[in-house]
C-alpha cells in the first residue's frame, strides 16, 4: 500500500524532550519504519519548522518525509499552528492528485483537520489517531489551556467524519463516544515499545535488579533512587514526585527530560521544581540531568529502583511501557493509557492524580519490598513483550488499513475517468 501518515506538528526525525516533541514523534517514527519494513510505500508529512531542512528527507529506516511548507520554517507552538492547516491542506490536495495514497493516517487533531480537508477533494480515506483530546485537557487545564477554541469543535467533526478511529487507549474511546464517535468505528491499538532497545540491564540475570543490587537487597552505600523522565511540562505531575520525596527519607529523585543538559538550568519549569525542592528541603536529593537521547533512556531507567510516572492527564504514556520493558517496576497515575498499560499488584502500582501523599506512601512501600520490586520488573518484562512490541501494533495498524481500503466504493469507469 501506498501510505501518509500526517503528523503536522510532530516531525519523526525531531529531537526528544521540548514541549511539543513526545510521545507522538517517537509513534510516527516507529510506525513508519515498521510499516517501511513491511514493504509498503510510506511517506510522512510533518510542517517544515527549519529553513535549512532538505524538503524531503529520507529517513535510514526507509520511509521518507516531506516538510511541508505551511507557515514560517521556524518552531511555532503547536496551539497556534491553526491559521496554516489551510496551507498544509493545500499541499497534501497538490501532493495527493499527483500521486494519491490508498490511505492516510492523520495524527493529532490538525493533521485530521488538514487531511480530511484535502480527502474531501480527492476521495482519499482518513483514519485518525488524536493522542490527546481537547476536551480532557481543557477539563485539566481550565482557563491555562491554551489550545485554539475550535479545537473541541473540529475533534467532534472529525470522530463523525473520518473513516475509522484508532485510539490508543479504552478511556479515549470512551471520551470520543461522548464527542458522537459511533464506537463500533474505533480499534484501540496502543502505542508500542522497542523491546531490543528498552531491556533489562545485560548484567542482571534477574529483570528485578540493577547496577548496585545482588539477589534482589539493596546495595546499603547508595540511596534508592526514582526516576521521573518525560517533558517537563506542569501537567506531567513531577511536582508530586518532589512533595513525595520529602516523606521518603534517603531516597533520591532523578528528572529527566526538558532542554539539553547545559540548559536545563535556566528551564522556567526545572526552576520551578528546583525552588519547591529547596522550599521542601529535599533540593540536596533531586537532580536535573536534562534531555537525554532516546538510547540513553535504557540506562536512566536501569539505575531506577522505580519509574514514576504520575502526570495529572495522559492520554496514552509510553514511559510505563518503556519502563516495564526494562524490567523495571512502575509507580504510576490513575489516568488515561496509564489505566490500560500498568497493572496493579502485577507491573507496579496506581495512584489517584495530585495526591501526593498517596504517592509517598505507595513508594514508600514499594521501596522497601526489593523483592515484589524485582516481580513487578520480571511481570512487567512479559508484559511488554507479549503486548507492546511494535511488530504487533504495526501490524493490528496494517489490518485497519486494509479493512478501510476495502470498505471504499469503487468507482465507475465514468467516476474514475472525471
Amino acid at each position: 500500500m501506498r501510505i501518509a501518515l500526517i503528523s503536522e506538528h510532530a516531525n519523526p526525525l525531531a529531537a526528544l524532550g521540548g514541549v511539543d516533541a513526545g510521545g507522538q514523534n517517537v509513534h510516527v517514527a516507529a510506525l513508519a519504519a515498521g510499516l517501511s519494513r513491511s514493504g509498503h510505500d510510506v511517506t510522512v508529512f510533518t510542517r517544515r519548522d527549519d529553513p535549512v531542512r532538505p524538503p524531503v528527507v529520507v529517513a535510514p529506516e526507509g520511509y521518507q518525509v516531506e516538510h511541508v511548507p505551511a507557515g514560517p520554517p521556524t518552531d511555532v507552538p503547536k496551539d497556534e499552528l491553526l491559521p496554516y492547516m489551510p496551507a498544509f491542506a493545500d499541499y497534501l490536495t497538490d501532493r495527493w492528485t499527483m500521486q494519491p495514497p490508498d490511505i492516510a493516517h492523520a495524527h493529532f487533531w490538525m493533521s485530521g483537520l488538514a487531511a480530511t480537508t484535502a480527502s474531501a477533494r480527492l476521495g482519499v480515506p482518513v483514519v485518525q489517531t488524536f493522542h490527546a483530546l481537547g476536551t480532557v485537557k481543557r477539563r485539566h487545564q481550565g482557563r491555562h489551556d491554551t489550545s485554539p477554541a475550535k479545537r473541541v469543535g473540529i475533534e467532534r467533526r472529525l470522530a463523525r467524519n473520518v473513516d475509522r478511529v484508532i485510539a490508543t487507549c479504552r478511556d479515549e474511546v470512551v471520551e470520543l463516544t461522548a464527542l458522537g464517535l459511533d464506537p463500533a468505528r474505533a480499534d484501540v491499538i496502543p502505542c508500542g515499545v522497542d523491546v531490543r532497545l528498552f531491556r533489562p540491564a545485560r548484567i542482571s540475570r534477574d529483570y528485578g535488579d540493577r547496577p548496585g543490587e545482588s539477589g534482589g537487597r539493596p546495595s546499603r552505600c547508595r540511596r534508592l533512587q526514582l526516576l521521573s523522565i518525560g517533558r517537563l511540562v506542569e501537567r506531567k505531575g513531577v511536582v508530586d514526585v518532589v512533595t513525595a520525596l520529602a516523606e521518603l527519607p534517603d531516597v533520591e529523585l532523578v528528572v529527566a527530560g526538558g532542554p539539553k543538559p547545559d540548559a536545563v538550568e535556566v528551564d522556567p519549569e526545572a526552576r520551578r521544581l528546583r525552588a519547591e525542592a529547596a522550599r521542601l528541603g529535599v533540593a540536596d536529593r533531586v537532580r536535573f540531568v536534562g534531555g537525554v537521547a532516546r538510547e540513553q533512556v535504557p540506562a536512566l531507567m536501569h539505575a531506577a529502583d522505580v519509574v514514576v510516572a504520575v502526570p495529572w492527564y495522559e492520554p496514552f504514556g509510553i514511559v510505563p511501557v518503556e519502563a516495564m520493558a526494562c524490567g523495571r517496576p512502575v509507580v504510576g497515575s490513575a489516568v488515561g493509557g496509564l489505566r490500560d498499560t500498568v497493572r496493579p499488584g502485577v507491573t507496579g502500582e496506581l495512584v489517584p492524580p495530585r495526591r501526593p501523599a498517596v504517592l509517598a506512601q505507595t513508594l514508600g512501600e514499594l521501596l522497601a519490598d526489593p523483592a515484589r520490586r524485582a516481580a513487578y520488573g520480571a511481570a512487567g518484562r512479559r508484559r511488554a513483550i507479549t503486548t507492546y512490541r511494535w511488530e504487533q501494533v504495526v501490524a493490528a495498524t496494517e489490518a485497519v488499513y486494509r479493512s478501510v481500503v476495502e470498505e471504499q466504493p469503487e468507482l465507475s469507469w465514468q467516476e474514475a475517468a472525471t
